[in-house]
């Protein structure tokens, strides 16, 4: 099956095309060596091996006029189909293609690593769609696990996460549960200020995982309407815990609650890959800094190797500063995917990190704040009901 079509005569493009996908996406591409595009989704489907791809690509010596047209007609018939369209990209072109249903425009003389980034958005904004078609039932016996991530330390991992779930506790009062997986130095219950009685320890005990009410009440409840499962206070203890543990756990939690938050160890460890598996989405967080940006590359490409990454895939910058010599674009070109959320650096966060109240508890008017609650919209019913065309937008800093 493939995941992607491209119909143009351009042999060069479509060359670099596959090295964009083969370069770190799943999938392959097929390709319609012509300029010559078919009337409507009946006519380009019948000349495919399957049913329906994720993303069309309308290449380059493409008429463009035709281009819009097709655009436009599978804007109406196809809706879920995420269609790209090569061209050098001017104002007025821009209009016109988002008006005949164009996600998003790609430069004709785009590196591999630029397609790449735009293709991962372009998948994003298909899997989004995708699922908000599916029926409601599906999604109401589970809830959704978002697993934070990230292969380097010291990026403020731990303050997304705490932040995020303060977030999602102000959509969803007493049906948030934040999860630290941190086992052996977990900063949950300083991030939140808590002195919890019970730890993860417990609530992989034997009689949690046989019985939901015992492992609610080893849940610690935060005055922001969110439930905490924090960290083991010996970190000898984490030694004890097995990633099945970990796996069924996150099951009950999914089953009890709308959003379970899992804030994790930094890099990859049984523990963390064993999370991801029970993850629909991952929040990877990274800082402006070389270091940063690599480990994230490195992680990234290590698991869409393993083929365990899920598709809700949401990439925070965080601590952004447009004076430290790295723009959103080089981040972008490095990691092959696309930035959805920048967090600037802010004095503000700092401050309440250290006090233990994440800044999105208290009503603080700050730049960060604006950012975090870009996030937490990522993951709110009622920003999904609008549906998802603005969720990939471009982030600037």
């Amino acid at each position: 099956m493939s995941r992607f079509v491209l119909i143009t005569p351009n042999a060069d493009f479509d060359s670099r095309l596959r090295q964009a996908v083969t370069g770190g996406l799943q999938g392959d591409v097929q390709t319609f060596l012509t300029n010559l595009l078919p009337a409507g989704p009946y006519d380009l489907f019948a000349q495919l091996n399957q049913n329906q791809p994720e993303v069309l690509i309308l290449g380059p010596d493409v008429p463009i006029d035709e281009a819009l047209r097709l655009a436009t007609v599978l804007d109406v018939q196809v809706p879920d189909l995420t269609v790209l369209l090569v061209s050098e990209p001017d104002p007025e072109l821009i209009l016109q293609a988002m008006r005949a249903g164009v996600r998003d425009i790609l430069s004709p003389s785009a590196d591999p690593a630029q397609m790449r980034v735009l293709l991962e958005r372009a998948c994003q904004s298909f899997a989004s769609r995708h699922r908000l078609e599916q029926p409601q039932q599906a999604h109401s016996s589970k809830g959704r696990v978002i697993g934070v991530f990230s292969p380097k330390g010291g990026v403020g991992k731990t303050t997304i996460a705490t932040n995020l779930a303060i977030g999602l506790g102000k959509v969803a009062p007493m049906s948030v549960v934040l999860v630290d997986l941190d086992l052996q130095f977990g900063d949950v219950a300083s991030g939140l200020y808590l002195s919890p009685e019970h730890t993860v320890t417990d609530a992989v005990s034997p009689a949690a995982s046989q019985d939901t009410l015992v492992l609610k009440a080893f849940l610690t409840v935060h005055p922001s309407s969110i439930y905490a499962l924090c960290a083991p206070d010996n970190p000898v203890d984490a030694d004890h815990i097995a990633p099945e543990q970990v796996t069924r756990l996150l099951e009950q939690l999914a089953e009890e609650f709308q959003y379970v938050v899992v804030d994790t160890a930094p890099g990859l460890p049984e523990i963390g890959l064993a999370a991801m598996e029970a993850c629909t989405d991952v929040v990877w967080v990274s800082a402006m800094d070389i270091p940063s940006v690599r480990g994230l590359r490195s992680g990234l490409n290590i698991l869409r190797q393993l083929n365990i990454l899920p598709e809700g895939k949401h990439v925070v910058l965080n601590m952004a500063d447009a004076k430290c010599g790295l723009s959103v674009q080089d981040i972008e070109s490095t990691i092959g995917a696309p930035v959805d959320v920048s967090v600037p650096r802010s004095r503000a966060v700092a401050f309440s990190t250290n006090r233990g109240v994440p800044v999105l508890q208290e009503a603080k008017r700050d730049p960060a704040v604006k950012g975090l609650n870009q996030l937490v919209e990522r993951f709110s019913p009622h920003d999904q009901a609008k549906g998802q065309r603005r969720s990939h937008r471009r982030v600037v800093v």
